[in-house]
């Protein structure tokens, strides 16, 4: 798993609310047990028309949108039945970090577990990044011979847990101990326990040691 720390893109809008599971990631596509190919089903229900060709309207679908690794989302993002298929999608298609003012509980936690952050806002910063990513794609449109992508970049960092927006602005973002730290280490939690096997193999030891009276308890 790739380590979290730093990471500057600008953002993918996505302005609904109460995004659930289905929606991200469709039943149809959870026959499969591993992460291959998953990132073509993300979202499929709106990035295909009913004859299956590309939704134009759709940002996954425009170009503008490609290679970015942060999607700006309305609340409760993730909502509804658990599926770890859904950030395995998002992972795939090369989301990292997802900016919401809530998500769903089981979501959160299995996007923490495969390496996907979820960046938790309050309701005033959600609504200025929508603005920004409205007058980004203005800008871009009417100004493309003068368009500074700068000027539209966030950036988070999560060692301080924290949101910059691209006027100086910063927001704080919440996250428990444990999944920060396997993130800011590119492991899951066997790969964190596996980290630790020296120490667990002394520990042994020395447990041996104790119960066969040759240390003191």
């Amino acid at each position: 798993m790739q380590p979290f720390t730093r990471l500057t893109s600008l953002v993918i809008p996505l302005p609904f609310e109460s995004v659930d599971t289905d929606q991200i990631i469709p039943a149809r596509y959870l026959k499969v047990i591993d992460k291959k190919n998953l990132a073509e089903g993300l979202f499929s229900d709106w990035r295909y028309r009913a004859d299956g060709s590309p939704n134009p309207e759709f940002p996954l679908n425009q170009p503008a949108y490609q290679g970015r690794q942060v999607l700006l989302t309305g609340e409760n993002f993730g909502c509804g039945s658990s599926r770890e298929h859904a950030p395995w999608a998002l992972v795939g298609w090369g989301i990292r970090a997802i900016i919401s003012p809530s998500f769903g509980d089981i979501f959160r936690n299995n996007a923490l577990k495969n390496g996907l952050l979820p960046v938790e806002i309050d309701q005033a910063t959600s609504q200025r990044l929508f603005e920004l990513a409205k007058k980004e794609a203005l800008a871009r449109e009417t100004q493309s011979s003068i368009f500074n992508e700068f000027a539209y970049q966030v950036t988070i960092d999560l060692s301080s847990q924290t949101l910059q927006l691209p006027d100086g602005a910063t927001a704080q973002f919440p996250i428990d101990p444990f999944s920060k730290a396997c993130l800011l280490q590119g492991v899951d939690q066997l790969g964190y326990l596996l980290g630790l096997s020296e120490a667990i193999k002394q520990y042994e030891s020395a447990q041996k040691l104790v119960f066969t009276g040759v240390l003191p308890t």
